[in-house]
């Protein structure tokens, strides 16, 4: 059992005020998840690292970028002293997120956490699965979806503008690259600890891109206990 520091009470009060307006209005389209997720607008994923209470966190917020896995490992060797990283991102590049992950990995007993009130989506949930341990607070949002090398639906309709041909080699590219994406994000997640059922009861029942059927819901948000349950976090007192 990992037993979360105490915080400052302003920054516990900003957090529970966060967390509640998230919890007040939620998303119609994605009906498990906030309406409009706490995951940072940062073009790039910014690493800042702020002393809690007598615990040194890295506060790691914005775009998983190809630049991330280099850019943390150098701020933990400048940091030694880290002992757990909060993230906060909207995803971004899948497989920097895997590479940030090991980078984590290999750093023992370096923890992730997802704050109260902050979502963690997409190529995040691979950095945060870096983490051993790793913790969600009740209030934080890990946000999953399916795997795909695109949900840029802007590139499908310039292709089907184009005609069938351009259609038919972005589908079997698109194809292509998934596969082959999914394959080393499963490898990634069972080797973290992740239960594969995680991708066959979850993700793989999300769609990659809104449809035009009564469900159009493309992500999903684990409750704490399903997050216990697939081996996603630990419990949290």
């Amino acid at each position: 059992m990992f037993l979360r520091p105490e915080l400052p009470k302003l920054a516990l009060t900003a957090l529970a005020v966060v967390s509640l307006t998230a919890a007040t209005e939620m998303d119609p389209i994605n009906p498990t998840c906030p309406l409009n997720p706490n995951w940072s607008a940062n073009p790039t994923m910014k690493l800042t690292v702020e002393k809690r209470g007598a615990m040194k966190v890295m506060l790691a917020e914005g775009r998983v970028d190809s630049g991330l896995p280099d850019r943390l490992s150098a701020a933990l060797k400048a940091n030694p002293d880290v002992s757990e990283i909060w993230l906060r991102s909207p995803g971004g590049d899948a497989r920097a997120g895997n590479a940030a992950g090991r980078i984590i990995r290999s750093n023992p007993g370096l923890a992730t956490r997802i704050p109260s009130g902050w979502a963690c989506f997409s190529a995040c949930n691979f950095v945060f699965m870096g983490g051993a341990p790793r913790l969600i607070e009740p209030g934080g949002e890990f946000i999953v979806h399916m795997f795909t090398s695109t949900g840029d639906r802007s590139l499908i309709d310039e292709s089907v503008a184009m005609g069938t041909d351009a259609t038919t080699e972005l589908i079997g590219d698109v194809e292509q690259d998934s596969a082959l994406l999914a394959s080393e994000d499963n490898d990634f997640l069972i080797k973290m600890g992740v239960s594969r059922k995680l991708l066959t009861d979850i993700m793989y029942r999300q769609k990659a891109v809104r449809g035009s059927g009564p469900d159009k819901s493309t992500r999903r948000c684990l409750t704490l206990d399903e997050a216990l349950k697939y081996g996603v976090t630990y419990a949290v007192e």
